[in-house]
């Protein structure tokens, strides 16, 4: 089996996983020091199977940070764009909401920290996404602080690697 029809199993053990309650992940994430330190934090706009993070989104505001989420663009790019009220948010063509063309663009080097999606994930911070590659295009050259939440049952020993898989550098678990 190849490596991509390995990766295309694993999304369809992925999808049939249970959703598991993720505020504790998201108190964890809070606490992180990066976290607490940061003045601009990057979030994903959980969908499907995903976690709800609008309330880590709201919480983040709350604390004063300012508040990225990522949109996408043509030919599988991403930006990040600021939103101050989840009311700012559209869906993209995916159906996935994301900022409106109100909201400024955020320059990648301004985020301290970016908390990455992921259908699955390995101890060594390699994910398992829906195989677009935008995560893995826009982290090539991000030097910020990333961040996986895994709940319970999204965790391998070893991921399926491809050569333009990045791993995050930290992967938060339940335990």
């Amino acid at each position: 089996m190849t490596t991509r029809e390995r990766k295309e199993e694993l999304r369809r053990h992925a999808a049939g996983l249970p959703q598991v309650e993720t505020g504790p992940l998201f108190q964890r994430f809070m606490a992180l020091p990066q976290v607490v330190e940061a003045d601009t934090v990057m979030v994903f706009y959980g969908t499907g199977r995903e976690p709800d993070t609008v309330p880590l989104i709201r919480a983040l505001m709350e604390t004063g940070k300012r508040v990225a989420l990522p949109v996408v663009l043509p030919h599988r790019g991403m930006e990040a764009r600021q939103v101050l009220d989840i009311d700012q948010l559209i869906p993209n063509r995916f159906g996935i909401p994301e900022p409106d063309k109100s909201c400024p663009v955020v320059d990648k080097g301004e985020i301290s920290v970016a908390l990455i999606p992921h259908l699955m994930v390995d101890r060594d911070g390699y994910r398992l996404g829906w195989g677009g590659g935008y995560y893995d295009r826009w982290l090539v050259d991000f030097s910020g602080f990333t961040v996986c939440i895994c709940r319970r049952g999204r965790l391998m020993e070893h991921m399926p690697r491809e050569e333009f898989d990045i791993p995050v550098k930290l992967v938060l678990f339940e335990e």
